[in-house]
């Protein structure tokens, strides 16, 4: 996948996850490219799946309220 964006803000993040081994990096030419280490990122995945279970809950009760707003706002809009 190549990605054309603002190069500051990339540079900074892939500098972050190099120097914390979640990425390696090797030079092809004018082009770096760049390969995710899972490895790496397992005790982050470890930790988020703790509070899956928890967050999907929220996201569905927020989903529930966000359709009862969605259905009343609907409502006062037909009711004008």
């Amino acid at each position: 996948m190549t990605w054309y964006v603002c190069s500051g803000w990339l540079s900074k993040h892939l500098r972050v996850l190099r120097e914390v081994g979640a990425v390696h990096v090797r030079n092809e030419g004018r082009q770096r490219v760049y390969h995710l280490n899972g490895q790496a990122l397992k005790p982050i995945h470890d930790w988020v799946k703790d509070y899956e279970r928890s967050w999907s809950e929220r996201f569905d009760q927020l989903d529930v309220v966000l359709e009862d707003l969605k259905r009343k706002e609907e409502g006062d809009d037909s009711d004008k």
